[in-house]
């Protein structure tokens, strides 16, 4: 079912209330219409009121005779039936009623009431000012309120809702299409190589699929933009680490007489390059491909233990230097290989950076589902500015870090492992102290294994 914010719902309310904002507005509409054409104007009252005055004034002055030549002259004018009656309803001309006349007159109107039904034509009377007789005469076509209704029944059944239709298309574009040909435009930018191109805020604040599509499309394109701009600094980094070894080969192979010494520098600097490689096309994987590691639940005690046994035999160093300070229980939830590899190279740069005699710590403690994990050594520490850069590719920092080189890439390799896993990884440097490799791991039952 679909949720309260999706297009579905919004579309079902939507035309519902259009669809009643339209019958509601052409009931009032024609309502309306109806009662302005059921009665006459004021400007047609007083014009029949009008003629009643010339009837009572013809007929004081000159009686039937001026009575006959005002109704002639009148049928004259408006070509409609009309007669001039006592309070008896006996003409006051010199022609009596016939039959049909006298039943019209029972179906008179005064002129504030209704017109009547269209089609026919409807008779009024007005008194005269002394009450003793009254002008009697059908509604001349002009003054007729039912003219236009031809033209308001178009109105109400042709325009009105075209007008509304054209309203609703105008609204469903502005809500529907105009998000579309936002992403139109900016995936066409997209692929014409414009990585800064972005929805914005119109439509990815929206709550419903339009503003799914659009989040999604700012994520893809904010990652396809990081991924290319990591690749291009990765190949510019890798093909200046690459001309030193090569650069070294060269001067050998043109200067070193002796064989056996320029056997080894070239089995030197070709596994220099190979490591180079290597890892330089490792972090790519990571970067780029993001692969799903199968997961399981991993003691980190018995981790350590084999990381400080070969650490220990790469470095020389006696395995109490190596502390273990953690819950022996303790138990990730994590892919045993890339978790090995990424705690090695922790491991190694915290080595490679103690002074003589100093000692690294795995420290940690349980922090709702995670276990939050620490290991510090005892070196010099770095500046709390470059505490993001060391985990850049190909960055270091030798001046601040004594050591023996390397390529700068353990560390980046190591943070996004971790992340892959669900975790992160941050560098700390409290004064006075060493560098600290801070890690938060999904936490997982203890189960007794080995790794």
């Amino acid at each position: 079912m679909p949720g309260w914010h999706s297009l579905f719902w919004k579309l079902i309310v939507g035309l519902a209330l259009f669809c009643l904002l339209t019958v509601s507005m052409h009931l009032d509409l024609e309502q309306r219409v109806y009662e302005s054409m059921s009665t006459l104007s004021a400007n047609s009252r007083q014009e029949l009121s009008g003629f009643a005055r010339e009837a009572e004034t013809a007929w004081r002055e000159r009686g039937r005779t001026g009575m006959d030549e005002f109704l002639q002259d009148l049928y004259q004018r408006e070509q409609v039936w009309v007669v001039a009656v006592d309070a008896k309803h006996r003409s006051l001309s010199s022609t009596p009623l016939n039959e049909e006349e006298a039943l019209r007159l029972s179906f008179v109107r005064r002129l504030d009431q209704k017109v009547g039904r269209p089609g026919g034509q409807p008779v009024f009377y007005v008194p005269f000012s002394d009450g003793n007789g009254r002008l009697v005469m059908e509604l001349p076509p002009r003054l007729d309120p039912r003219n236009d209704s031809s033209l308001w029944d178009f109105f109400l059944r042709s325009v009105l809702p075209a007008c509304l239709a054209i309203l609703l298309g105008t609204l469903l574009y502005r809500w529907l299409i105009a998000p579309l040909v936002i992403l139109r435009r900016q995936a066409n930018s997209l692929s014409a190589g414009d990585l800064s191109a972005r929805v914005g805020a119109p439509v990815a604040s929206r709550q419903d699929e339009l503003g799914e599509l659009g989040r999604a499309f700012d994520h893809m394109a904010e990652r396809l933009q990081g991924t290319v701009v990591y690749q291009r600094r990765l190949l510019r980094d890798l093909s200046h680490e690459l001309r030193t070894p090569l650069s070294r080969l060269r001067v050998a192979s043109d200067g070193e007489s002796d064989p056996q010494v320029l056997r080894q520098r070239l089995d030197r600097e070709i596994t220099i390059m190979q490591n180079l490689v290597e890892n330089s096309l490792e972090l790519a994987w990571l970067d780029s491909e993001r692969p799903q590691f199968a997961r399981e639940p991993i003691r980190v005690l018995q981790l350590w233990d084999m990381l400080v046994e070969d650490a220990c035999f790469e470095a020389g160093w006696s395995g109490e230097r190596l502390l273990f300070e953690v819950d022996e229980d303790c138990t990730v939830y994590a892919n045993l290989t890339s978790l090995a590899q990424a705690l090695e190279n922790l491991l190694r740069n915290a080595i490679r950076h103690s002074p003589p005699a100093g000692l690294v710590r795995l420290t940690g403690a349980r922090e709702d589902d995670c276990w939050h994990l620490c290991l510090g050594d005892d070196g010099p520490g770095i500046e709390e500015r470059y505490l993001e850069t060391i985990f850049e590719p190909f960055a270091r920092l030798d001046s601040a870090r004594p050591g023996d080189g390397g390529f700068g890439l353990g560390l980046s390799i190591a943070r996004s492992a971790i992340a892959l896993q669900g975790g992160r990884l941050w560098a700390q440097s409290p004064p006075g102290s060493g560098l600290q490799m801070h890690l938060l791991l999904p936490a997982a039952e203890v189960q007794e294994q080995s790794v």
